[in-house]
């Protein structure tokens, strides 16, 4: 049966859909309502609180604590500077991505790793010969993410601290309520937010403190349904969807590299030895296999496809997360590659896609074809190739 998060005391009384999903073996909401759009709008007009208590998280601390880390992810790690985060992945020896996280530095031999897959183990096995001390503190510690335009001024009513000049990518500790917390300018939505970590004790408290003052500012909890529609418009990649672990698979053509993914600016090949370097290096000179790009579908002729059934345009109202063929041409068979995620986006009023194609087609405006089916057949609808992100917008890393 699935833990119960440190707020499933609270978030199990706003859950009035009962949509409930296992998360890495945590209770997680999927949606509040029985209609994710209050959620999703709240993310991008005012504020929204997620729990995202069942990430992975990991005290990486001692002498060897840098050196380590050096070695296991493809950020230089020598340059984190203390109250920084960096967003990175980590490779198996062939340069495929096994996974990806945030990594804090929180004092001068101390860091916070966290991940999406249990990642003790691999830790463990690199530390071999290291004075460095790993602590997995997962179940220890609640997180929250507060993401959303009005984020920042709710926050800073029940925080001792000066938000205005929290930089995006930066991590303090600060007391929130009156109770010691850690807050980093991050988030999984590609809006202005914040993640807050705490010791589980003080959970109730800091969500009643954020949930009360929240009132005044369009504050609405949210879940999975909602984030997975905006990960998606910030060209946010999910593991299992986006990607496949290469630790989860023994088959080569799901796994990818950084520079497959667009993930090339984490990799330091500059840096000391890590795992994957060689492999990285080499994709590196030769070029990357693959490419991953947006596609904004053509409404218009999806339109005509619905019309000849006498019917409306139907769109997405949730993010589809199942890999459907991309082509060069509509008339053909042979795809050039796979749209692995996508979704309409109210926002921004379009129908956006995350695609992996090869690295000719990748370039921005170039026409291709995304398969739909509409009523059991199958059709090819022409989509622009766009840069990512779809949605980017300047506050969500400005200062004031």
């Amino acid at each position: 049966m699935p833990r119960k998060s440190p707020f499933h005391s609270r978030t199990t009384e706003l859950c009035t859909s009962q949509n409930w999903q296992e998360w890495s073996g945590y209770f997680s909401a999927d949606s509040y309502e029985l209609d994710h759009m209050r959620e999703y709008n709240a993310v991008r007009t005012t504020a929204a609180l997620f729990d995202v208590s069942p990430l992975f998280k990991y005290h990486v601390r001692g002498r060897d604590a840098c050196r380590l880390l050096d070695r296991v992810v493809t950020r230089d790690v020598s340059k984190c500077r203390i109250g920084q985060v960096l967003y990175t992945v980590w490779c198996d020896d062939d340069g495929k991505v096994i996974d990806d996280g945030t990594l804090a530095r929180v004092a001068d031999d101390s860091y916070r790793l966290t991940a999406a897959m249990a990642t003790l183990d691999w830790l463990e096995d690199n530390a071999l010969g290291l004075e460095v001390e790993i602590e997995d503190v997962t179940h220890d510690y609640g997180a929250l993410a507060l993401q959303g335009p009005t984020s920042r001024g709710l926050l800073q009513q029940i925080t001792n601290a000066d938000l205005n000049g929290l930089p995006y990518f930066g991590i303090v500790d600060y007391e929130l309520a009156g109770t010691p917390v850690r807050i980093s300018r991050t988030g999984y939505t590609g809006d202005l937010g914040y993640e807050i970590f705490l010791e589980e004790r003080f959970a109730e408290q800091v969500w009643d403190a954020i949930a009360e003052t929240g009132k005044a500012y369009g504050l609405q909890p949210a879940g999975s349904v909602a984030l997975d529609v905006v990960r998606v418009e910030a060209g946010l990649l999910l593991i299992d969807v986006d990607y496949v672990s290469s630790a989860r698979t023994f088959f080569e053509v799901q796994k990818s590299t950084p520079y497959e993914l667009g993930l090339g600016f984490t990799v330091r090949l500059d840096k000391g030895p890590f795992v994957g370097r060689e492999a990285l290096r080499e994709e590196k000179m030769s070029g990357p296999a693959w490419a991953t790009v947006g596609l904004v579908v053509d409404i218009l002729a999806l339109e005509k496809v619905y019309a000849d059934y006498s019917m409306p345009l139907h769109l997405p109202y949730t993010s589809w997360n199942d890999a459907r063929p991309v082509y060069s041409s509509e008339k053909s068979r042979d795809p050039i590659g796979k749209a692995t995620s996508g979704t309409w986006s109210p926002i921004l009023k379009q129908y956006v896609v995350l695609a992996r194609v090869r690295p000719r087609q990748a370039q921005p405006g170039t026409r291709l074809f995304v398969e739909e089916t509409v009523e059991g057949r199958r059709y090819s609808v022409p989509a622009t190739v766009v840069a990512l992100p779809f949605f980017d917008p300047p506050r969500k890393r400005e200062t004031l």
